[in-house]
Order: structure tokens, then sequence, then C-alpha cells
């Protein structure tokens, strides 16, 4: 047990395989495990080491090995699936984990706090229970069309259309067309509570945390966007600089440089999606309403629209607004309108 340096850890949802290997990169450790038995096993070994690939459950496991005393560190699954060799199975995944773990230049993955969890599950929630919304209003929509009955796009249109053929008994809809549409409007105001339940927790948790107050005094930066930028960011540590942090939004050009030509094309899009689209929704307001003010950066973003066009006017202050989160984050620092263009 002594001769461990790092162990990799392959998780699942009950079955469980470890790999410890030695300073030689001679496997020390070959075991499987059950769920229950995790914690018991790393409690039982020295400090050591341990490396987890992102997937569901890692940052548990990693809060949780932490408190054993351990060093742990999440590795993209991404830098894992280039390291596996042979085929595939457990051992080969943890094995290459453990090796990712020991390289020099490998990047890892903060692990997230309990309270950073909690926003990030009610973000979540929220966006499940949009696109639940959307779908509802799009069948019933669909639906009434086969019956001859259009309903304009939006669902303003739907909530005020669909009580008014409910009440008119002259229409040619079926009693129990009729029954099936108060169902799914009763539905769908089940859908709106939720929804407006989980922004009333999340303003609950921007009013609470600093950092998320110091973030909504930034040009586009809601409740919405402050809580997902510190749910999914954290305290930013894991980046050198604001460039990093943009570029881990996908908010950056893509580079295709070969033969020492270098190629920018569009931006990468990578890191979160939904954190990127209400970076850039966020944007977009400011752009919106840019015309109307006469501050450094209003005017930097109105000659930008000029040189540039809309879009990559917006996407640029999508990638300002991303730095600028960084640099208040990590210095603690408030948002200085005069330093921001």
């Amino acid at each position: 047990m002594h001769q461990i340096t790092t162990i990799g850890l392959d998780t699942s949802k009950n079955v469980f395989h470890v790999v410890g290997i030695n300073q030689a990169g001679k496997t020390v450790i070959r075991k499987q495990l059950r769920r229950q038995q995790v914690l018991q096993f790393f409690a039982q070994l020295p400090v050591s080491l341990i490396g987890i690939e992102t997937c569901g459950g890692s940052h548990y496991w990693a809060r949780e090995l932490t408190k054993l005393g351990h060093q742990v560190r999440l590795v993209p699954a991404r830098d894992v699936k280039a390291l596996v060799r042979g085929q595939k199975n457990d051992y080969n995944d943890a094995f290459a984990i453990a090796e990712a773990v020991g390289r020099p230049q490998q990047r890892f993955t903060p692990i997230k706090q309990e309270g950073d969890h909690d926003a990030q599950i009610l973000h979540r929630l929220r966006r499940g229970y949009v696109n639940e919304r959307t779908a509802q209003s799009n069948r019933m929509r669909g639906l009434l069309m086969e019956r001859g009955v259009f309903i304009a796009k939006g669902l303003a249109p739907l909530r005020r259309r669909i009580p008014e053929l409910l009440e008119d008994a002259d229409n040619s809809l079926s009693a129990l067309v009729r029954d099936i549409l108060y169902r799914a409007l009763q539905h769908l105001y089940e859908l709106d509570g939720e929804i407006e339940h989980c922004d009333q927790q999340l303003k609950e948790l921007v009013r609470n945390d600093e950092t998320c107050q110091r973030l909504m005094t930034v040009p586009g930066f809601g409740p919405m966007v402050a809580s997902s930028w510190r749910a999914r960011m954290g305290e930013c540590r894991q980046f050198r600089r604001g460039r990093d942090a943009a570029a881990a939004c996908g908010l950056v050009p893509q580079q295709h440089t070969t033969g020492g030509r270098p190629k920018l094309l569009g931006i990468t899009k990578r890191g979160d999606k939904e954190l990127r689209t209400l970076l850039v929704h966020g944007a977009r307001s400011v752009v919106q309403h840019a015309h109307k003010k006469d501050d450094a950066l209003s005017l930097w973003v109105c000659q930008l629209v000029a040189r540039c066009g809309y879009n990559k006017a917006t996407v640029a202050l999508a990638n300002k607004m991303a730095r600028i989160a960084w640099a208040i984050t990590v210095h603690k620092t408030d948002y200085v309108p005069r330093m921001a263009a």
C-alpha cells in the first residue's frame, strides 16, 4: 500500500473500479467495489492522489473523499478517453484516469461546493420546466390546428385563446376535446408556477451571495446570469486570466492554424451551453439599448456594431462580460464603468 502514488477511480451507479499505480507506473491495486464499500475502502488507505473522471456524481465523490484527507482531482472525460489502451473496460478506464492525473500539463475540473451545486440544480430544473412548457404549448397548438383552430405563436395568445374556446359552446370542439384542453391548460399553469418558484429561489440565492451582488452591477448581468456564472465557474481560480474564462465559455474564435498560417473561424462554442446562451442574451440586451446611452461602454458597443455588425458585436460584448466577471469574482472588486471600455 505504501508504494501507491496515484489512484484512478472509475465511478458508476453501483459498481466502482479502483486502480492504484506506483511511481514506476506499475499497477499496485486492482479492485472492484460496490457503492457502499467505496468510502470504507478509501478510509483505510493512506493519503493519496485520487483521479476521478468528470461525470454524474463525480463532484459528490470528490467532496466525500476530500473529507477523508485525500487529494482529489477531476479529469475531463475527453482527456481520459485519449489515454485508454486496448479494449475499453472499467479497469482500463481507471488506469487511464490514474495516468491522466499525473500528467504535468493536465487541466482539471474544479470541485463544486454544495452551494454551487444547489444553484446548478435550480437552473437545470428551471430549464427542464421551460422546455416542457414549450413542448406543451406547441403540442396544444398543433392539435388545435388539426381541428381547424389556428393560434399565433407565443404563450400569451395560447393562454388567451384556450379559455375562449372552452367557453364557446358554438364551435366544433367535442366534449372529449374540451376536457383534454382544459387539463392541458391546467398543466401549463402548473409549469408556470414551477418556473416562478425556481425564479424566486434563484433570486434568494443571489440576494445572499456577495459575489452575485457584485456581478449584477455589470451591464447584462441579472439574477439568472449572475447565479449561473457563480454555480458553473465557482471562484474562477482555475483560470489564470479573463481570456481563459471566456474561452471556457466558448466565446473566443476557433483556431485552425497549419504551416505557420493562422486562420480564425467562428466562436468555439465549448464549455457550458446554457451559461454561454445567458451571456449572449445579456449582451444582446445591452447592445439593443446602447444607442440611447453615452457612457464609455455604450459608445464602444455602438462603434463595434457599426464596424462589425450586430451579431459579432453581441458576441464580442459577451466575451468582455465574461472577462469582467472573472476579474470581479477572483479579485472581489466592484464593477468600474470607465474601465469596462
